[in-house]
């Protein structure tokens, strides 16, 4: 019997200690008001594992982020890619499992509090299986058919032992796919949690804070690499490019995260960039930043999860380009477009309509009410360790 099994039966009065990982700012700026939540109830404490891009400077080392938040970092994971091929992937998988395995044996933490689906992410819940640490996942359910992180999301859920899902159709898939229900709880994303959270900037302030124009409103465009269809990826780029330049409105474009083909995206981004004065390039905006650009934006373009989930709340038309995001649910502000430049041009000129953009004011967000965080550390802080909840059983239905 491990020393955890054990003194979870024993009904010790300690704080029980929940460790979290983080590898990336797409994750981070999700997590972090669970990481609050987590740092202010006194019967926990929180480790937090910081890993990944947070720690490149080539992805703005945002690791500078959490410390200015306030967070305590516990251990440090690097993980970089080593080049823009598919294979640096598992190279980097094959040190991020090291360097997790390492960082969980030294923390012994009564829980692992993971989110989301990257190459990263999947280490750590890894490294906790032999170690006998169970793990709690958010974001599981969710289906993105374009990139890796579909199956590695799925392959995360059947490491977890207990699951935060955003939505009723997640939930039900989790089900579906042999996770116990009472292991199943939906509280929404904390995504939206962040977004109540955020003051968001007046259109004058951000535009001197950020050094950039906002009169006329840009669109705000990310684009990652479609980790499926790589050889391809180059050509959605460049009709997304296309489109933007044919449509002749001011754009902010924001980096990609850390895949294989993001070097090649960002190259590509910043020489499009230095033909239209125009157009911006930001590494990292920041969580207040991007919020705040979101709200006044003319409209998202490209294939960022943020606008699946976050847009939603503040009516902002997103053009959906390609596949990467097929599968989630959406809301009614995103228009799906082929990767093509006429038809993501006719959807940023849908986008912009008013006519559009007015049919979004009584929508809602699919993605919860901003609350997440609450409905998620109480279980963090309850559910029974031990056996009964290290042992899973596979549900038949």
């Amino acid at each position: 019997m491990s020393t955890r099994i054990a003194r979870a039966r024993t009904g010790a009065s300690e704080r029980r200690t929940i460790a979290a990982v983080t590898t990336a700012r797409s994750d981070y700026g999700i997590l972090r008001p669970v990481l609050r939540a987590i740092a202010a109830d006194p019967a926990l404490r929180l480790q937090l594992v910081v890993g990944g891009a947070h720690l490149d400077p080539r992805y703005g080392e945002t690791v500078t982020d959490i410390e200015a938040d306030g967070f305590a970092i516990e251990a440090r994971v690097p993980v970089a890619l080593d080049s823009d091929a598919s294979d640096a992937v598992a190279t980097a998988t094959a040190a991020a499992l090291t360097g997790f395995t390492r960082a969980l044996r030294t923390l012994a933490p009564d829980l692992l509090l993971l989110l989301g689906d990257r190459f990263e992410t999947h280490a750590a819940a890894f490294a906790a299986l032999p170690l006998g640490i169970p793990v709690a996942h958010i974001g599981g359910g969710e289906s993105t058919e374009g990139a890796i992180d579909d199956a590695l999301r799925h392959s995360i859920t059947k490491l977890s032992h207990v699951h935060f899902v955003s939505t009723e159709t997640y939930r039900r898939r989790l089900v579906r796919m042999g996770e116990e229900p009472w292991r199943v709880r939906r509280t929404g994303s904390p995504a939206l949690d962040t977004l109540r959270d955020t003051t968001v900037l007046s259109r004058e302030k951000l535009a001197t804070e950020i050094g950039i124009p906002l009169d006329p409103s840009p669109l705000l465009v990310t684009f990652h690499p479609v980790t499926l269809e790589l050889d391809r990826s180059g050509a959605h780029l460049v009709a997304l490019l296309e489109a933007v330049d044919k449509v002749r409105r001011p754009a902010v474009f924001t980096y990609p995260g850390a895949d294989p083909g993001s070097r090649a995206v960002i190259e590509e981004i910043e020489r499009y960039a230095d033909t239209r004065p125009d157009v911006f390039v930001c590494r990292h905006l920041g969580t207040r930043w991007y919020v705040s650009l979101m709200r006044h934006a003319a409209a998202m373009v490209g294939n960022s999860s943020s606008g699946i989930m976050e847009a939603p709340s503040l009516k902002l038309p997103v053009v959906n380009v390609g596949s990467r995001q097929a599968g989630r649910v959406r809301g009614a502000n995103v228009i799906d477009v082929a990767p093509t430049r006429d038809a993501i041009v006719r959807g940023i000129r849908r986008a912009l309509s008013p006519s559009f953009r007015a049919g979004l004011r009584a929508s809602g967000n699919p993605y919860g009410d901003g609350r997440a965080a609450a409905r998620i550390v109480p279980t963090l802080g309850t559910v029974p360790l031990g056996e009964a909840l290290l042992r899973k059983r596979f549900h038949d239905g």
